[in-house]
C-alpha cells in the first residue's frame, strides 16, 4: 500500500525545494507554499479541447503527437508529459478505466450528417460529421419512465466492475511516490443531479421535482448508491496518498441557480451529505472534495460547505455574482478555490495578451492570500482560445503566482 508523502515541518525547511505533492497540499490545507499551484489537465474540468491543444503544442514548437481524446462529449485531449513538464503542471488525473461490461454502451458511428454513441448509461450523443466541436446529449433512456418499478428494472451500470479498477493504484502509485506530484481520484459518472436530470431529460426530471417527488427521490437514490459503491471500492483501491477527489454537479446557470433553495436541500443537500460523509470516512487519510458547478453558485456555498465540500470549482467568475474578491472574504477559510484564475467566457479566447495578464494579477490577487487557491481556468480551455492567450495567462501566473518565503 502506497504511503502518503507529506512535508514534515509544514514547508518551513529553508532551502528545500517543494513537490508539487506538497505545494497542493499546502493549498488544500490553507497554508502558502512557494507558489500557488498550477492545474492544467488534472481533471475533465481543467483540461484543454483537442483543438487548442494541437495548436499549444505547435507553439511551443513540440512535436506533432497523436492526440488521445480523454472525455469524448467534450473532446478533451490527454495532455502530454511533454507539455505537463513545460509548464510545472502539478497535478495528474487518476481516472478509473471503462467498464468491461457495459450493455448500453455503443460505439461511435454515423448516422447521416451526425455521428452518434451511447454511454454506459443509455445516453445518446451526437455531434455534426466533419465539423462538431463536442458532443451534445440527444436521448435519455428513462424519457418514458412511467413508475419506480421501471426505475428498478433499468440496466443500470455496475460501479464495481472489476476493469475501473485494475490499473488504479499503479497509477496513483507512480504519480505519488515516483513523480511526486498530487493527484485528482476521478469519478466513475457525473453528479447525482446532472446524472438525473441526463437519464430522464431535463424538462422531464424538472417536472418530477414538483409533480413526482417520490419517483425523483428514488432515482436520485439509485444514483447516490451507485456513486457509493464507486467511492469506496475506488479509495480502498488507492490507499493513503489521494488528496483529493472529485465530485460534480451543476446547480447553476450564469445567473441564478438552476433549482430552489428549498428544492435543493430537500432533494439534493442530503443526498451530497451521504456521499460526502461516505468518501471522508472511508479514505485511509485525509481527503479533499473537490466539487465542480458551473455558474452562480455564491448564494449556494454555505450549503456545499455544510454538506463537506472542500474545494469549489470552476469558480466561474463571469457568472452574476461571482466576484473573487468577495468569495475569498466570506469563505476563504473554509473552501479551497480550484479554478477562477482566468475568465474564459470573453478574456481568454477574446482579449489581447496584455488583458489576459493583467486579468490574471487581478485574480491572483484576491485568491491566493493564505492559500486555499489552485490556479486553473475557469473550466477547460476551448476550442477557440490563442495559445498566445494561453501562455500570456501562463507566464502571468508564473510572475504572480510566488510567495514570499
Amino acid at each position: 500500500m502506497p504511503e502518503r508523502v507529506t512535508r514534515e515541518t509544514s514547508g518551513t525547511d529553508k532551502g528545500v525545494p517543494w513537490t508539487s505533492y506538497e505545494r497542493v497540499e499546502a493549498a488544500l490545507e490553507h497554508r502558502e507554499a512557494d507558489r500557488v499551484p498550477f492545474d492544467l489537465g488534472g481533471t475533465v474540468l481543467t483540461g484543454m479541447h483537442r483543438m487548442a491543444y494541437t495548436n499549444l503544442r505547435r507553439y511551443l514548437g513540440l512535436p506533432e503527437r497523436p492526440i488521445e481524446i480523454v472525455d469524448v462529449n467534450q473532446q478533451l485531449a490527454r495532455i502530454h508529459d511533454d507539455v505537463l513538464d513545460r509548464l510545472g503542471a502539478d497535478v495528474r488525473a487518476v481516472d478509473p478505466d471503462a467498464a468491461a461490461r457495459a450493455p448500453m454502451r455503443r460505439p461511435i458511428t454515423a448516422h447521416g450528417n451526425v455521428e452518434m454513441f451511447t454511454d454506459e448509461w443509455g445516453i445518446s450523443w451526437r455531434t455534426p460529421r466533419g465539423g462538431g466541436l463536442y458532443f451534445d446529449m440527444c436521448a435519455h433512456p428513462l424519457a418514458n419512465a412511467q413508475s419506480i418499478a421501471d426505475l428498478e428494472r433499468f440496466p443500470w451500470p455496475d460501479p464495481l466492475d472489476p476493469a475501473r479498477f485494475e490499473t488504479l493504484a499503479a497509477r496513483a502509485d507512480r504519480v505519488v511516490n515516483e513523480e511526486r506530484k498530487a493527484y485528482m481520484l476521478g469519478r466513475s459518472a457525473a453528479g447525482i443531479f446532472e446524472v438525473a436530470l441526463w437519464v430522464r431529460g431535463f424538462e422531464q426530471f424538472f417536472t418530477d421535482l414538483v409533480l413526482q417527488p417520490g419517483f425523483a427521490e428514488a432515482l436520485l437514490d439509485i444514483i447516490t448508491g451507485l456513486k457509493m459503491q464507486y467511492w469506496g471500492k475506488a479509495l480502498d483501491t488507492v490507499g493513503a496518498n489521494v488528496l483529493v477527489v472529485s465530485e460534480a454537479d451543476d446547480i447553476a446557470g450564469q445567473y441564478s441557480p438552476l433549482i430552489s433553495p428549498a428544492m435543493y436541500r430537500r432533494f439534493i443537500m442530503p443526498r451530497h451529505v451521504r456521499l460526502f460523509e461516505l468518501i471522508h470516512k472511508r479514505a485511509k487519510s485525509r481527503v479533499h472534495v473537490f466539487y465542480h458547478s458551473c455558474g452562480a453558485v455564491k448564494d449556494m456555498i454555505p450549503m456545499l460547505l455544510d454538506e463537506g465540500v472542500d474545494v469549489l470549482n470552476p469558480v466561474q467568475v463571469s457568472a452574476r455574482g461571482m466576484d473573487t474578491a468577495e468569495l475569498k472574504r466570506l469563505y476563504g477559510d473554509r473552501v479551497c478555490f480550484w479554478g477562477g484564475g482566468v475568465d474564459t467566457q470573453r478574456v481568454l479566447p477574446y482579449g489581447s495578451p496584455a488583458q489576459v495578464r493583467e486579468e490574471v494579477r487581478g485574480r491572483i490577487c484576491d485568491l491566493a492570500p493564505g492559500g486555499g487557491f489552485v490556479f486553473a481556468t475557469v473550466h477547460n480551455v476551448q476550442a477557440d482560445v490563442p495559445p498566445e492567450n494561453y501562455m500570456a495567462m501562463w507566464e502571468a501566473w508564473r510572475e504572480f503566482g510566488g510567495y514570499r518565503a
